[in-house]
């Protein structure tokens, strides 16, 4: 039995104008990501991983092609619909935290929920949950500037999740990390996948822990290559 498609891309293109002239970044891009997956996309600096990963995420839309999250071409919705099925489907972690940095590490897990107004006693106990899996079940109420880099990290990481999304996005997680706390990000993730039965996708120019995905593809001048 076929696993349900959380995400998918359908030739999709993209291009952008400078001065007369168009550059091509994406070119007809085709691929799918099932429910549970881990899937990383490698590539170099200028290859265009950021630009997939903003089409992924609905934040540009394609120049040709379309963009499916959970079954909707999200590159057709408008700007309010789009909001809201990124903040309920999709979870990101990008190279930096973006934690807020006046809220305790719990409440800023719970950003997603404040902002549909929906702080509730089960959502503050799965936020608990979360910042127990990613090991800060005694940093819950410290501030970032009380955390180290990949303790904020994991807090970025238990946001990312809070929603219970059906697939998170990651724009070089561990970039900023040395490599001690890199390698046990990835571990953690890798664990949490199995936990939560949650897609990820990871946007990492690191060949060695893509190596570590059971589904990767290569990222290069806009075409898109399965490695396996």
């Amino acid at each position: 039995m076929s696993l349900k498609s959380v995400l998918k891309c359908q030739s999709v293109s993209r291009q952008f104008k400078m001065g007369s002239e168009y550059i091509q970044v994406l070119n007809e891009i085709d691929f799918s990501i099932s429910q549970g997956e881990m899937v990383s996309i490698v590539g170099t600096s200028g290859s265009g991983k950021t630009t997939l990963l903003n089409l992924l995420a609905g934040l540009d839309d394609p120049s040709e092609g379309s963009v499916y999250m959970d079954e909707q071409a999200i590159n057709k919705l408008g700007d309010v619909a789009r909001a809201k099925l990124r903040n309920q489907f999709m979870g990101f972690v990008f190279q930096f935290h973006h934690l807020l940095p006046e809220f305790s590490a719990i409440d800023n897990v719970l950003i997603p929920h404040r902002i549909r107004n929906q702080v509730t006693k089960e959502a503050r106990l799965y936020a608990q949950q979360l910042l127990q899996q990613v090991g800060l079940q005694d940093r819950m109420d410290h501030r970032p500037a009380e955390l180290s880099g990949g303790e904020r990290q994991r807090v970025a990481i238990a946001r990312a999740l809070v929603n219970k999304p059906g697939i998170v996005m990651m724009d070089e997680p561990t970039g900023n990390l040395d490599e001690q706390t890199s390698e046990q990000i990835q571990s953690m993730i890798e664990s949490l996948n199995q936990q939560t039965g949650t897609s990820f996708v990871v946007v990492t120019h690191n060949q060695e822990w893509s190596n570590q995905f059971p589904t990767q593809y290569r990222l290069t001048k806009g075409q898109l290559t399965q490695v396996r």
